[in-house]
């Protein structure tokens, strides 16, 4: 699927750095080859471990991706109360953002509500390349290999890989959908780092993203 990415990182493991930094600092849990340690979900919901229930003080967005559209999250979980917690609502914030995009909708609520300050920004400018180009996509995106590290109780960050290999950008006027062949620009690195608010939602406030990551193409 051809279709715009969240801010590039030029040189990722620079701004992956920026982003544990502005998180407070965090351990390196890297393995040798360079494969991102993970949690994974294999649902097209976010999951989370069962002790990981998100705070009931915010009414969290209903959010129903159309019909022909997946998010795959394989096993987004690691037993931790807190770690699954922010990995549900950082794979809550990229439904929001994919369901914006199918429905070409910039002011769509789920993804304010999950998205906040310079993320927000970032994230309505990606929604507008649907819009600009007449666009939404048809099939299935998986979302895999999330690392999640948090450093202090209020800031956590968020490393994933997906995999847009399944999915195809479709024409909203001319209903065509564009068939690419899978290559390693099919697979995306994400960088995010979380902020829980007052009302215990880990809202997304930074990310960057690198096209072709070597460690995410499979």
């Amino acid at each position: 699927m051809k279709r715009r990415i969240l801010p590039v990182a030029v040189a990722l493991a620079a701004s992956a750095a920026l982003l544990l930094t502005a998180c407070g600092g965090a351990d390196d849990k890297s393995s040798k080859n360079d494969k991102i340690a993970g949690a994974d979900t294999g649902s097209s919901q976010a999951s989370a471990s069962p002790s990981a229930t998100p705070s009931n003080s915010a009414e969290r967005p209903k959010i129903t991706l159309p019909k022909g559209v997946k998010d795959a999250f394989e096993d987004w979980k690691t037993g931790d109360t807190t770690k699954d917690a922010v990995l549900s609502d950082a794979a809550q914030a990229r439904r929001a953002l994919d369901y914006a995009g199918t429905q070409g909708n910039t002011k769509e609520p789920a993804v304010s509500f999950y998205w906040k300050g310079d993320a927000l920004v970032d994230a309505v400018d990606w929604v507008k390349w649907f819009v600009d180009n007449n666009s939404t996509y048809i099939g299935t995106v998986r979302y895999y290999d999330a690392n999640v590290t948090v450093s202090i109780k209020s800031s956590a960050v968020v490393i994933y890989c997906s995999d847009e290999s399944r999915a195809y950008n479709k024409n909203k006027k001319t209903k065509k959908v564009e068939i690419t062949p899978a290559t390693s620009k099919s697979y995306v690195l994400y960088n995010t780092r979380l902020e829980k608010d007052s009302e215990g939602v880990w809202r997304t406030v930074g990310i960057v993203s690198q096209r072709g990551y070597k460690s995410c193409v499979q």
